[in-house]
């Protein structure tokens, strides 16, 4: 038998792509075929509740499902039950969008983002949606992901919408939601705290205008803060990173030893070495142009860009990004707001007289003011990271370690990523090794905790235990923020302590890493990360240690249903 699976527009963007991965492979063993299209399917299972967007399905067999959990828990009956349960799917049976607000619904469109676009932006939509589903709204979440735009918004679902709510941590294009009641927050709010937000965008939104004045550009970028610009910078800087890392340590894998005055040293790759370089080159610029951008909206990312070349060439590093970053954003907008020109010279300074003025001062002060002394404070942090001794190393593998576990991607956790991938850039490896694996911890703990004590955790949190496991694989720290909304006292704790073990056990292992993101799977290029039994045993050791921790720790949960109670 046939069978195509669809998600429906409240499936959710994580738990419904894990949810039809499960059908799947539960189809493989079953002997039943996954095909790619409804014309060539004999039944149509649809995952999760909410609108199908795809009309073919309509006068088809179709079985819905819209409760995850019964997917999650056996995969195999519910392909059974597809077979002989599915009925007619009829236009009818779906939410008539056109005419939803005139029967009363509330009708919400959101947008989320984080700097990775991989955790946070994906769960902050699911919790959007599900929270929108238990009160009955319609609702519609576009993410912009580390992939490009995911769900997007069409102007008619705009149109239509009685408020807009923006969960963003970083700088994105709001131009399509002019004239629209908005309502701002985080990932983090959204995700944690949804049912307050929800409520507060109707409470507190306001029409949204793009700025089109500098007035209004410094009224909107005073709002975002200092922290935002920051997020934004490191978004873009990213890929980049990831890319070059992963380049150069694939020009390692195909490296050979050769004698370089006298000494037997690796040699990589020439071609692919030269690759990874360039895209290593970059990273400051785009850190240092996205700062700027974020501050100071297009007229700031020239500036910023030159002034990011000017630190890598003086030797400054990532630090002298940053600073010059903020300075080309802060400079173009004080430049857009108090420069006085005529009328007819208004339209050009947006594209020539900001970028020219604030570039040419940028580039000034880079070269003669601030490059020489970030330069030597870069120097020095790298020799002091470079030469420490072994207790150092693991003291600041587990304060880095640690940081990663505090917040699970909020502004702790960010600050410690940032620190380790900036230094990648200095060929210093060791920090962000830390970091990795430290990251890793909270997730795979929470799936070891929900494995060894399934008695304490209730069937759902048993099933969140499972995408846990590959979330923390993945380096996904935001794979445990389910359990720690839960029961943050004890979760929190468990997962700082197993961190913090894990930071220090890698870098007292000498553990190095030359990519920032990948988790266990970057370790497929052979070179990524060094050495790879000790770097692995104490990601095993940290995770043991909280999961166990918490499986203790933790109160089962028919004992917390009766104590609330």
């Amino acid at each position: 038998m046939n069978i195509y699976i669809i998600e429906g527009s409240n499936a959710g963007p994580v738990n419904g792509r894990l949810a039809k991965a499960e059908l799947v492979l539960a189809a493989n063993s079953l002997n039943l075929n996954i095909v790619d299209s409804v014309a060539s399917a004999d039944v149509t299972v649809a995952i999760g509740s909410g609108d199908v967007s795809d009309k073919t399905v309509v006068g088809k067999k179709v079985y819905v499902v819209s409760d995850l959990n019964d997917i999650f828990a056996d995969p195999k009956q519910v392909l059974i039950d597809a077979q002989s349960k599915a009925s007619i799917f009829e236009q009818s049976t779906q939410s008539n969008t056109s005419s939803v607000s005139g029967n009363g619904v509330k009708r919400i469109v959101a947008v989320t983002a984080c700097p990775t676009g991989v955790a946070h932006t994906f769960m902050a939509a699911e919790a959007i949606e599900e929270e929108a589903k238990k009160r009955g709204w319609w609702c519609k979440v576009e993410t912009r992901g580390s992939v490009g735009v995911g769900n997007e918004l069409t102007p008619e679902e705009v149109a239509s919408a009685d408020v807009v709510i923006v969960a963003c941590d970083i700088d994105v294009n709001l131009s399509k939601f002019a004239g629209k009641k908005m309502y701002r927050t985080k990932t983090g709010p959204a995700l944690k705290k949804t049912a307050q937000e929800l409520d507060k965008a109707f409470e507190e939104a306001t029409i949204y205008q793009p700025a089109s004045s500098a007035s209004t550009t410094k009224s909107s970028n005073e709002k975002k803060g200092i922290y935002k610009h920051l997020l934004t910078g490191v978004s873009y800087m990213l890929p980049m990173v990831v890319a070059g890392g992963l380049i150069i340590a694939l020009s390692f894998a195909f490296g050979s030893f050769e004698m370089v005055d006298g000494v037997q040293k690796l040699v990589g790759e020439s071609h692919l070495a030269e690759i990874g370089g360039l895209a290593f080159s970059l990273m400051v610029p785009l850190l240092a142009g996205y700062i700027a951008y974020s501050i100071a909206d297009r007229p700031g990312l020239a500036p910023g860009l030159v002034g990011g070349l000017l630190a890598v060439s003086t030797g400054a590093g990532f630090l002298g990004g940053i600073v010059i970053g903020y300075f080309a954003g802060y400079l173009a907008m004080l430049i857009a707001k108090y420069l006085p020109l005529p009328k007819t010279l208004e339209a050009l300074k947006p594209i020539l007289i900001v970028p020219l003025l604030t570039t040419l001062a940028t580039g000034l002060v880079m070269q003669f003011i601030v490059g020489t002394p970030i330069a030597w404070l870069m120097g020095a942090l790298t020799e002091w990271l470079r030469s420490m001794g072994t207790a150092n190393a693991v003291l600041l593998g587990v304060v880095l370690g640690g940081m990663m576990c505090t917040d699970m991607g909020g502004p702790i956790n960010k600050v410690a990523y940032a620190f380790g991938t900036g230094l990648i850039s200095a060929q210093v490896y060791a920090p962000m090794a830390a970091v990795m694996a430290g990251g890793m911890v909270p997730p795979l703990a929470m799936g070891i905790a929900t494995l060894i004590a399934r008695k304490k955790f209730a069937k759902a949190e048993q099933e969140s235990g499972k995408a846990s496991l590959v979330l923390g694989l993945c380096f996904i720290s935001e794979g445990a923020i389910p359990f720690a909304a839960r029961d943050p006292l004890r979760v929190i704790p468990c997962c700082i302590i197993g961190g913090a073990i894990t930071g220090g056990l890698a870098l007292a292992f000498g553990s190095q890493l030359m990519t920032p993101h990948g988790g266990l799977f970057a370790l497929a290029i052979p070179g990524v990360v060094k050495p790879v039994g000790g770097y692995l045993l104490s990601i095993l050791i940290g995770s043991l240690v909280a999961g166990v921790g918490y499986a203790v720790l933790k109160q089962p949960e028919s004992t917390a249903e009766t104590a609330s109670a």
